[in-house]
């Protein structure tokens, strides 16, 4: 992982002790929010490595609930953020995993309600930096640092070009795009990450396209 200055090692204006435990939790639980859409009724949390095992001494615990709640990395609030989930009746369960993880700040997020599921996994890699390497079962690489929109798709001839067609209609310049697909032919998911603001008209030309079955947006 590259740093472009020293403020990516210090690490972003956060409620502490530890950037990579506390900053990055609460970046992963707020991406965790902002994929699903609106505010979760439960979550079913599941740390590995060292996410496990120091998790409640470093506030892991509460700067993923502070996220949940759409509290930034320096919202006060996230100190409370257990009591609030509680105040709110949102349903939080942690469990201390002992499997190997590929990063040892990994973090796995089940959360719903009573119009749907979401489920992901999120890294911690350093100064408050973050990756999504998961959603629902598909593999991405998602910062959650950039505007960024993910792409549901049907696996067809071009839908790729289709979609990056529409970014050049309206100048938004790629910064990252993966796609992940779990079968040939079947479903799959464009995650593309750009240097500017996404407006609406963008998502509704997206959404009208033919074999996209799903547009979301995600803001810096």
């Amino acid at each position: 992982m590259k740093y472009k200055s020293v403020f990516d090692i210090i690490g972003p204006v956060m409620i502490g002790p530890s950037s990579s435990h506390t900053a990055g939790a609460a970046r992963i639980g707020r991406v965790a929010r902002s994929l699903f859409g609106r505010e979760p009724k439960w979550a079913d949390i599941s740390l590995y490595g060292s996410f496990a095992k120091t998790y409640k001494g470093h506030g892991t615990d509460v700067a993923l609930v502070g996220g949940l709640l759409d509290f930034d990395t320096f919202d006060e609030r996230i100190i409370n953020a257990l009591e609030i989930a509680k105040e709110k009746k949102m349903k939080i369960k942690f469990r201390e995993e002992e499997a190997i993880s590929d990063h040892p700040n990994t973090a796995r997020i089940k959360l719903g309600d009573d119009l749907g599921e979401l489920e992901l996994v999120g890294i911690s890699i350093g100064g408050g930096k973050i990756e999504i390497t998961e959603l629902n079962g598909f593999q991405l690489k998602l910062s959650g640092h950039h505007p960024a929109i993910l792409v549901v798709h049907n696996d067809r001839f071009g839908a790729i070009a289709s979609v990056s067609n529409i970014l050049a209609k309206y100048e938004l310049n790629i910064g990252q795009m993966d796609v992940s697909r779990k079968e040939k032919g079947q479903m799959a998911l464009m995650t593309i990450e750009v240097d500017s603001m996404i407006d609406d008209a963008v998502i509704e030309e997206l959404k009208s396209l033919p074999n996209i079955t799903q547009v979301t947006r995600i803001v810096d």
